[in-house]
């Protein structure tokens, strides 16, 4: 194991307000004895006061998972398509992710990686989204699934889609927020939305420093065409 080469940054008001609206699919969880294909999904947005919206979807698709891994490999996809340092406000309908990344993680590093009830579920993921997340001042803010939550609609939408259709993005994808939106609301959904830029941010205390793998590798969840 060596330590990460590449120290967190201290991050200041310049960089980047990026907003991801994550959500996560699993297919058949009720059966124990066959695979449950699922996916993590989620729209990056970024507001430019000149050019307005720059918006791209990902999706990551696994042939047998669990909705607590798909939760985990949201953020560490969401993340990892930045390729500058952010303010990160990431959104997820997910108690588990959100609650790990704000309270668990801390715990469990002091305790060296250990909870006091056993073993940690998912500890790897765990791991490896805080390395992503240690890149970053991010907000962890949890929205009611199925509640008129627009953005969570959609990543919810895209990770339905993907879990079901059994294939991911491979990278940043352009956005189909503007059509999907302007679709349901010829179905007389979400007309009380207004898609104008949400400026408030309050980090989060970052996660506590993790080693890399010994193998050196970068994170098998990376995106090739990372936002810039």
């Amino acid at each position: 194991m060596k330590p990460d080469s590449e120290p967190a940054p201290r991050g200041g008001a310049e960089d980047p307000l990026v907003h991801i609206f994550a959500d996560e699919s699993c297919l058949g969880n009720q059966f124990e004895e066959r695979a449950s294909p699922g996916a993590a999904a989620g729209l990056i947005e970024r507001f430019d006061e000149r050019r307005g919206w720059h918006r791209r979807d990902f999706a990551h698709f696994d042939p047998d998972t669990t909705n607590n891994r798909m939760a985990i490999v949201s953020g560490i996809v969401g993340l990892c398509a930045l390729k500058r340092p952010c303010r990160v406000v990431f959104t997820s309908d997910s108690q588990y992710l959100v609650r790990g990344m704000k309270e668990w993680v801390h715990n469990w590093a002091r305790r060296g990686w250990r909870r006091k009830g056993g073993p940690i579920e998912n500890l790897e993921l765990w791991r490896e989204l805080a390395r992503a997340a240690a890149r970053h001042r991010v907000e962890w803010r949890w929205t009611k699934g199925h509640a008129e939550d627009v953005k969570n609609a959609y990543a919810d939408r895209l990770a339905n889609t993907a879990a079901r259709e059994r294939r991911g993005t491979d990278g940043l994808v352009p956005s189909g927020f503007e059509a999907w939106l302007a679709e349901a609301q010829e179905r007389e959904q979400f007309l009380d939305f207004l898609d104008v830029p949400d400026s408030a941010f309050e980090a989060d205390p970052r996660p506590p420093p993790v080693q890399s793998p010994a193998t050196g590798r970068g994170s098998r969840f990376r995106t090739r065409d990372p936002l810039p």
